[in-house]
């Protein structure tokens, strides 16, 4: 019995430091103001704003839902505790088969209070935001560019578990199997500062099925993740700064699939930064579609710029971000091990099929606090 209440003073005192994070009064008047927004008559007149603001307006009461719905449920499983504790000088049985549901409800609440301390740890500027993905196959060949495919499943997976919007920006397909790259967004609230963590290069080890002699193979691709540019951004582009061709779209092995030049790629001539679109089933989409990434990756490369230069100003700081993020061994053993958390899990085909949120729970914790599975064990 005192275990149990030990373990609920615990969940208390969390849940009030996450009160404190995400502010509950806050999420109300937010809830109001946008609620008031989503109501004006000319909101539809404007289809991105409209967009916007339900979406925020979804967010924000799923958000004080959340909390509300759990503070009521810490309060049920207390009242459930002191009914055990009554019980316990009248009707021994009764008493244990209320320390048994009491059991079950802490371990839920103890795992949805989990998730609820890692949203706490997304306060990035842009962390917010929605995200456009790009995987580009690396290191290894046919295997290599399969391996950014994989990827791409992977990552759509996860968000059609979740239930996030997901939209196919460009795809560049290699000339026997899989992509050389792929961009997509995932459209969701704090969809970057989830995804950010899982930028880096990812290592793929297994028996090669494009090889005659069953040899093993080592491939590589590189993930990276950017937050979609808003209005409210100023990243101005002049005219001058870019090179815009526009091209015939085509799908796997050269096929055509638009007969007119409605595919477009934007060169970035100060940086390098080459961005391609085609997707779209205009010129117009795709230009306008490849422009926003492109000024994503633009603002994020501003960021990076200024954290440099704090870094310059900090001093010496050692990176603990490395090129190579996490291995996939699929032989001589089937492995999934993140090399920064320390995280692993041998239930390859679950990864694979996008059950991915204990990599990038552990990945927003190592980021936030520098915290691995190493350091909990």
């Amino acid at each position: 019995m005192s275990e149990y209440s030990e373990t609920l003073s615990n969940l208390r005192n969390i849940y009030a430091q996450v009160e404190i994070v995400m502010n509950p009064e806050k999420l109300r008047e937010q809830v109001e103001k946008l609620t008031e927004a989503s109501l004006a008559p000319d909101l539809w007149e404007d289809l991105e704003r409209a967009q916007a603001v339900n979406s925020k307006l979804s967010h924000a009461q799923s958000e004080l839902k959340k909390l509300t719905e759990f503070s009521s449920r810490l309060e049920d499983a207390e009242t459930l505790l002191l009914m055990a504790q009554e019980e316990l000088l009248n009707d021994q049985d009764m008493a244990h088969e209320l320390m048994s549901d009491l059991k079950i409800d802490l371990a839920t609440l103890t795992r949805d209070l989990e998730e609820l301390h890692i949203r706490t740890l997304l306060s990035g500027k842009y962390d917010e935001r929605d995200a456009v993905v790009t995987i580009r196959s690396g290191a290894g060949g046919v295997d290599a560019a399969d391996w950014a495919q994989m990827l791409q499943r992977m990552y759509l997976r996860w968000a059609e578990r979740h239930g996030y919007a997901t939209k196919v920006l460009d795809t560049s397909y290699a000339e026997e199997a899989g992509l050389k790259s792929t961009t997509f967004e995932v459209s969701a609230p704090y969809a970057y500062g989830t995804l950010s963590v899982e930028a880096g290069t990812h290592r793929l080890v297994r028996i090669s099925p494009f090889d005659n002699q069953g040899r093993r193979q080592t491939s590589f691709a590189a993930v990276e993740v950017i937050p979609v540019i808003e209005k409210t951004d100023h990243i101005d582009v002049p005219d001058s700064d870019i090179r815009i061709d526009v091209f015939r779209s085509s799908g796997p092995g050269g096929q055509s699939v638009n007969t007119t030049d409605s595919a477009v790629r934007i060169t970035h001539l100060p940086t390098g930064i080459v961005v391609s679109m085609q997707d779209e089933k205009s010129q117009i989409q795709n230009r306008a579609a490849a422009m926003r990434v492109l000024q994503s990756r633009l603002l994020l490369l501003k960021q990076e710029e200024e954290a440099r230069e704090k870094k310059e100003l900090a001093g010496d700081i050692k990176a603990s971000w490395g090129d190579q993020m996490r291995s996939y061994v699929l032989q001589p053993y089937q492995m999934v091990k993140d090399l920064r958390t320390g995280y692993e899990s041998g239930n390859v085909d679950a990864i694979f099929d996008g059950e991915i949120d204990d990599f990038i729970d552990a990945g927003i914790r190592w980021r936030a606090t520098g915290e691995t599975v190493k350091d909990e064990n």
